[in-house]
């Protein structure tokens, strides 16, 4: 299936349920893919007709800025489903990973697929 991919996003959010969490930012890591809905775009060459990952990093932005997360999985879902709800994506694949958290680890984070519903 045709998708854009986003890869290597690194974006600051206030994630954890420890105490020391609460209060600091993390950098995550993010892999967006995001299924094209539309074949028009491979006709007609517009922006238009496709969807703007510039549009898509503001509004992921904009979301991990809205408060503080618990679990990387609520953030991952919740990426996913605004890239089906507000982007019209035919399926997004997400993947959120906290940087530097866990001794011996570059990545610790979770991988989540969803499908619009038909």
């Amino acid at each position: 299936m045709d998708h854009i991919f986003i890869r290597d996003l690194r974006l600051d959010a206030r994630v954890g349920f420890h105490k020391r969490e609460r209060h600091t930012t993390h950098t995550l890591r993010l892999d967006l893919e995001i299924g094209i809905a539309q074949s028009a775009v491979f006709n007609s060459d517009r922006v238009a007709d496709c969807i703007d990952y510039d549009t898509v990093v503001e509004r992921v932005r904009a979301l991990l800025g809205e408060g503080h997360f618990n679990l990387v999985e609520t953030v991952a879902d919740r990426i996913a489903r605004l890239l089906l709800d507000e982007f019209g994506a035919a399926f997004a694949r997400v993947s959120v990973a906290k940087l530097g958290v866990m001794k011996g680890a570059g990545l610790v984070g979770v991988s989540v697929e969803r499908q619009r519903q038909r």
